[in-house]
């Protein structure tokens, strides 16, 4: 019997890292699924922040979202991004991801994915519930539905759990991912790295895990 080999990958949707990852978790998808399962764990990267951006702060957000723009090539809208007033708080659109989850798995990555294009390219606040219903319907899934889970506590909650098992984990930083079998895990990678040069190491690990 061939043991379960899950890729967990941890990720917050509005970590400009995880955005310029993108294509690179569409790039092992497409190459491994069948292999290995993917499964996407919120990591939290400012959950619960209260207080709208400073004018520092934003400056020191724009200086990564450059960083990655420009290792990666992934497009970003940096004028008026982050207006006077928003609050960084990722806690509503992991929580988002989670119903997403529950009301139709498959569209767990795709909307993830959705949620970091509508923030980074289309400036559009999913901090905001009603955003993140939109965009779920986007997706095939009732409005309706989606904002009855998302306000629920059990959401809430497992929201939570989600960033409790990544720090328990030791994540401390995203995106990261790590390869899981019966007997051990192994790191995939810990940042931002292009495919070419997680494809030796995968290729070797599900030939040594056969």
């Amino acid at each position: 019997m061939i043991p379960p080999r899950i890729l967990w990958y941890f990720a917050d949707p509005m970590c400009s890292w995880c955005w310029g990852f993108a294509p690179v978790i569409s790039a092992i998808h497409d190459a491994y699924s069948e292999h290995v399962k993917i499964a996407l764990m919120l990591g939290g990267l400012r959950p619960g922040t209260t207080e709208p951006v400073t004018a520092s702060f934003r400056e020191e957000i724009l200086h990564h979202w450059h960083d990655v723009h420009r290792v990666t090539g992934q497009p970003f809208r940096f004028d008026g991004a982050m207006p006077d007033g928003f609050v960084y708080d990722t806690e509503p659109p992991s929580r988002a991801v989670i119903v997403v989850s529950e009301l139709n798995p498959r569209e767990i990555f795709p909307y993830f994915k959705s949620l970091q294009e509508a923030f980074y390219v289309h400036q559009k606040d999913i901090t905001q519930a009603e955003t993140l219903a939109a965009l779920a319907s986007e997706g095939g899934i009732d409005a309706g539905s989606f904002l009855d889970r998302f306000h629920s506590e059990a959401a809430r909650k497992k929201t939570q759990s989600h960033f409790k098992i990544s720090r328990q984990a030791g994540v401390r930083g995203f995106p990261t991912a790590i390869l899981q079998n019966e007997k051990s895990g192994k790191l995939l990678t810990s940042g931002y790295r292009p495919f070419e040069e997680l494809r030796p190491v995968m290729d070797a690990w599900l030939a040594e895990t056969k």
